[in-house]
């Protein structure tokens, strides 16, 4: 996995590590750069090459890195250390791959390469997947040449940092831009209503917690038309199961879907988290959805980029705090009561979304490296 890359024609080094979040539109730039001839090879750290099987890569490229988690003293210095082990591992291995561009999708995973990039003179590109600017792009940010943001007006508050940033949009993959030509499926208020339920990568308890109880709540005449699909950790399934089988809401219930942007497409609404890639995939597939940010988060980027399509007018924000079996019995309840507000999110939901983000910043990031294609 960490054999150097070679290739007859330019290479681009893409810097992607941590979540899904991050790796998945740094996949869908590879594609979009597979298209033009281009090789791509992927720096991540050792966490994130686990999940990097269906990266198209020329090679993968383990740098070592870490994330701030605490503020003593001994954290910070040992997060400095590796950061700073990471950098000169970058440094070494650039010779070799020889990219044209260095393209960072945030988390601390990126820093080592963009910062090995830039006292090599080679030219970088940070993406911004979210409505707010994290903190390793944030540190990344006056350092390097270009940035492209997922979504609009996010540096207008920061002349010097707004002069060098082009809105692409955030990049989907494939399978979301396939999933994006199905039409939102035909609803009226005694059909069946799909409602999926998911809470990023690795799941959210809070939607185990509250949604089955919500959905006791509701009427039984409402209760009929339900079909139901959600993600649940493993140790969460039994008890989620046993709710819907007492209630008789046909649910399917899994600990993770391979195939979630065909699950998207055919669904009436979606309850879900609202981190970066979710309201990309969202917007780009056309789905209504109730939002609940992560609460914890120090950005409160999942608040922000849920507020995006609430604004756009293709969802509810529900804040943890709010996001009760009652509430969002009552939520659900007044949506389906009404087959033309879904429908109307659905379409506010897509027309907010930027299904050609992935050429977009395919264009600008070969323009940073002055590659003609």
């Amino acid at each position: 996995m960490t054999a150097d890359t070679k290739s007859a024609g330019p290479t681009v080094l893409v810097a992607a590590g941590g979540t899904g979040g991050h790796l998945f539109p740094a996949e869908a730039l590879a594609a979009a750069l597979a298209k033009r001839n281009v090789a791509v090879a992927l720096a991540t750290d050792a966490r994130a090459a686990r999940h990097a099987g269906a990266f198209a890569a020329a090679g993968i490229h383990i740098i070592p890195s870490a994330t701030v988690r605490g503020r003593n003293p001994f954290s910070l210095a040992k997060t400095g250390a590796l950061l700073g082990f990471g950098v000169l591992k970058a440094w070494l291995k650039l010779p070799r791959i020889k990219p044209a561009v260095v393209v960072g999708f945030g988390g601390y995973p990126s820093i080592p390469p963009l910062l090995a990039a830039v006292s090599r003179g080679i030219p970088t590109v940070i993406h911004e997947q979210n409505a707010v600017m994290g903190r390793a792009n944030r540190m990344l940010a006056p350092k390097v040449r270009a940035i492209a943001t997922g979504f609009a007006g996010i540096l207008n508050r920061e002349p010097a940092l707004a002069a060098k940033a082009t809105h692409t949009g955030n990049p989907v993959r494939p399978a979301v831009i396939a999933a994006a030509s199905t039409p939102y499926p035909e609803l009226d208020t005694t059909g069946s209503l799909r409602l999926l339920v998911f809470g990023g990568s690795q799941g959210a308890r809070v939607m185990a917690d509250v949604v089955p109880l919500a959905i006791e709540k509701l009427e039984p005449h409402l209760q009929m038309r339900l079909k139901i699909i959600q993600q649940a950790r493993e140790e969460d399934i039994a008890r989620v199961r046993e709710i819907y089988a007492r209630l008789n809401v046909p649910a399917k219930i899994e600990p993770f879907f391979k195939d979630l942007p065909a699950v998207m497409a055919a669904s009436h609404l979606i309850v879900a988290r609202s981190g970066a890639s979710t309201v990309a995939e969202l917007t780009a597939i056309g789905r209504p959805g109730i939002l609940v940010p992560l609460p914890h988060a120090l950005d409160q980027d999942q608040h922000h980029n849920a507020g995006v399509l609430v604004e756009a007018g293709g969802a509810i924000r529900l804040p943890q705090t709010e996001f009760t079996p009652d509430r969002l019995a009552a939520e659900i309840a007044a949506l389906a009561a009404e087959p033309l507000r879904l429908t109307g999110m659905a379409a506010a939901a897509k027309k907010a979304g930027a299904i050609d983000a992935s050429d977009r910043l395919a264009d600008l990031v070969l323009r940073v490296a002055g590659i003609t294609k």
